[in-house]
């Protein structure tokens, strides 16, 4: 049975869940800033640019989809991770497309996916005064200071229920649970009566949105934990085990000591710490080496920064998988990011080290709490952590992950993908047959 259709501003309010939590209205200005501007208008003139280059841009720009997305099982992606953690599923089962908003930066993919057009989303924002009004009395302050992202959300769950009449998926599976498009599209599905899978992509937040899915395949107790205190869990759960990483676990670190370090940054590490913190490290450990790998979403301007550090190496995100870029490092160093995991779990020694400075993100994904990685706390107590793995680095870091991967230390350790798979394929056939 379909579910029942929430009227447009609890609609909007589960759409843009995260969006209003005090947690991300506490972000440092510069990461807000290249988001949503402080100033309002500047806000009202990034809401103007996207009306213009996006929702009339969509009106012509061509869509050709290389595969036919009727009745076919959809794989929703909004990002190149999101990519990299459904592609499996694609290659395994003929039915399998992959699908994308219709100017959605899907990265290095952006010729493989499928597109849903957005052409009739321009026809649905006559709703903006009445949403942005009653938001200003459901949410106030943070209404207003985010009205650009009100403003992006408007027609995403009309067109995309739109489309699944029109192509009548046989189930959305997605990778994504809290981006507003990806909401609109669950919801989408729930008043459509389409079944809808969740494949966990990344370390999750409980600042998240509620579990929605009929089936939440997630990679360790961790994430459960972290759901069931966002609230209701609704659907089936599985503990899988982390598929992306399958075909790197046989390649564990096994250097005794730390010669090579990874620092991975995002858009919420201030670049003065980055440069201050990167500078302190490269003169007190010139035998060590260095390589800095911002995060893909991550467009700031790293030009100084290479010209004032010549030795320091870099990753490119959009050339280099994490996997990749961890199996050539001894240690990694970096903030509120899962990359932490992934380097535990190749056994290369992880140090949690902020460059920022907002309370609320404080070890935001608890790892440094549960003991996943160490701790430094300032560039002095980094240097001497680094010191110690450059002495003697543990052979057996990686079991501390298990809270995290259901299957590390079982006989499933590396057979995510297929143990995915099974549970996907037995999830699709009863949905077809019911």
């Amino acid at each position: 049975m379909p579910a029942p259709t929430l009227s447009l501003i609890p609609r909007l309010r589960d759409i843009l869940q995260l969006r209003f939590t005090a947690i991300f209205a506490a972000l440092p200005p510069a990461a807000l800033a290249d988001i949503s501007p402080a100033n309002p208008l500047k806000r009202l003139a990034r809401v103007l640019g996207y009306a213009g280059l996006r929702l009339v841009g969509n009106m012509f720009q061509p869509i050709k989809n290389r595969d036919d997305l009727h009745g076919k099982v959809w794989l929703y992606v909004v990002s190149a991770n999101n990519y990299d953690a459904l592609e499996f599923i694609q290659k395994a089962r003929p039915d399998a497309v992959l699908v994308a908003g219709q100017a959605k930066n899907i990265g290095r993919y952006n010729k493989a996916v499928n597109r849903l057009s957005l052409r009739r989303k321009l026809l649905y924002y006559w709703q903006f005064p009445l949403a942005l009004a009653g938001l200003l009395r459901t949410d106030g302050g943070r209404a207003w200071r985010f009205f650009d992202f009100i403003f992006y959300a408007i027609g995403y769950y009309e067109v995309y229920r739109r489309a699944l009449r029109h192509y009548r998926p046989r189930a959305v599976i997605f990778s994504n649970d809290h981006n507003d498009d990806t909401r609109s599209l669950l919801l989408a599905c729930h008043a459509e009566d389409v079944p809808t899978a969740y494949v966990q992509h990344a370390s999750v937040s409980a600042n998240f949105p509620p579990l929605g899915f009929d089936l939440n395949l997630l990679e360790g107790q961790d994430a459960l934990d972290k759901y069931r205190r966002c609230g209701p869990v609704h659907g089936r759960v599985a503990l899988v085990g982390m598929p992306k990483a399958d075909a790197y676990l046989n390649q564990k670190n096994t250097m005794p000591t730390v010669r090579r370090v990874g620092l991975a940054c995002n858009i919420h590490d201030p670049l003065p710490a980055l440069t201050q913190t990167l500078t302190y490290l490269l003169r007190e450990l010139p035998e060590l080496t260095f390589t800095l790998r911002p995060h893909p979403s991550d467009g700031r301007d790293f030009e100084p920064l290479r010209q004032l550090l010549p030795s320091l190496n870099w990753s490119s995100a959009w050339r280099e998988n994490v996997f990749d870029f961890l199996l050539r490092q001894d240690a990694l160093v970096a903030a509120d990011t899962s990359t932490h995991l992934e380097a535990t779990l190749l056994n290369v020694a992880s140090i949690y080290y902020r460059f920022g400075t907002n309370p609320l993100t404080d070890d935001y994904y608890g790892y440094a709490a549960r003991g996943l990685v160490a701790r430094a706390d300032t560039p002095a107590q980094l240097a001497a952590v680094l010191r110690g793995y450059a002495q003697h680095k543990p052979i057996d870091l990686y079991r501390r992950a298990a809270y995290y991967n259901a299957t590390l230390g079982t006989p499933d350790e590396g057979r995510s993908q297929p143990r995915t798979l099974a549970l996907l394929n037995a999830w699709l056939g009863a949905a077809a047959s019911s």
